[in-house]
């Protein structure tokens, strides 16, 4: 890894994107996006994520001109098609419809349906909670976790974010239904690494901690084992339902075809029901119990989710983001741009 200054990285991707027919509009923000996410070191989901994009867009999986149409309203809930855009615009797009509509009537929903990979679906849940609003959101996938008791693929990894506005800073979670998303996996194998807990089975079905024995088996491990599997389905089903959109058993099994996700982007706002001052009390108070929390590790304090981002936003942009020297080689010679 080497460091480049955020600047760099957002005009390298911004200049990416034009080559890969963006409109300007579109591809400002879609580089913000990549490069935020790089920024906030979760690197799978950003840079290192652009190979796949930019495939995706090629082989007209992702639509680069497409924005999301009006399917059906009522209320404080809305259906919207994503008409196969740019899964982080359209993530965006949709998370700000949400929380208009929570403005307006308390709490708002948006489901999403025939949209894209979203990227960093924690992007989301920081932008509304940026606007002072609580948040769920998640997405589907095609099937790469087996469902628990059986040893081949059917259930979506469905990345689900919880939001929680503070002003010392946001409370976001961002996780998925498998111990390790498979961004992290394929690092971690690179690295030549071991995970630090294990992350799912290899092909003779034992725990390991080995990346690149659970990226041959495609056994990766559901968080809480059966209970993650379970709130896979449910995650898979509600974003398909709600959106009128395709289940993760629809999906092509090719990852660099995997268009047309669900999702479902929920915001309330409290400012009718509270003052920011007892909120964020009330926030402190549950940061602040964490921190007497008697550390494993002298040495790394107990984080409660989010406050590492910080932590590494603050880092990179002042010392450089850190970028993989391939991946970074690639789109500065616009290699990934090219048909």
């Amino acid at each position: 890894m080497i460091r480049v200054p955020f600047h760099d990285l957002y005009s390298a991707l911004h200049k990416a994107m034009l080559a890969l027919g963006l409109p300007e509009d579109r591809a400002r923000r879609c580089a913000q996006l990549f490069a935020e996410t790089t920024r906030d070191g979760v690197y799978t989901h950003g840079l290192n994520r652009f190979p796949r994009f930019s495939a995706m867009v090629r082989n007209g999986s992702i639509h680069v001109d497409a924005t999301p149409t009006l399917a059906a309203a009522f209320g404080a809930i809305e259906r919207w098609n994503g008409n196969l855009g740019i899964g982080n615009l359209n993530a965006q797009d949709s998370m700000a419809r949400a929380i208009e509509l929570a403005r307006k009537h308390g709490i708002g929903a948006v489901a999403l349906a025939n949209s894209n990979h979203w990227m960093r679906g924690g992007a989301f849940g920081w932008q509304a909670a940026d606007e002072g609003m609580f948040a769920i959101c998640w997405s589907n996938t095609l099937a790469n976790v087996p469902v628990w008791g059986a040893t081949t693929p059917a259930i979506g990894n469905n990345p689900l974010v919880l939001a929680v506005p503070r002003a010392e800073g946001n409370i976001v979670l961002d996780m998925a239904m498998s111990q390790f998303s498979y961004g992290t996996l394929a690092s971690y194998s690179k690295r030549d690494k071991p995970l630090p807990v294990p992350g799912g089975y290899d092909v003779e079905g034992k725990l390991t901690d080995d990346a690149a024995a659970i990226e041959g088996s495609q056994r990766a491990l559901p968080i809480g084992y059966w209970k993650g599997s379970g709130l896979a389905v449910v995650l898979d089903a509600i974003a398909a339902m709600l959106s009128g959109g395709t289940a993760t058993h629809q999906f092509d099994k090719d990852p660099q075809r995997e268009a047309g996700q669900s999702q479902i982007f929920l915001v309330i706002d409290p400012a009718h029901l509270a003052a920011a001052s007892e909120l964020n009390h009330i926030a402190d108070g549950i940061v602040d119990s964490l921190r007497q929390a008697t550390p494993i590790d002298p040495a790394k304090p107990v984080r409660y989710p989010g406050e590492q981002t910080l932590q590494l936003r603050e880092e990179n942009m002042r010392l450089g983001v850190p970028v993989d020297e391939d991946v970074w080689r690639e789109v500065g010679e616009g290699r990934l741009s090219k048909g």
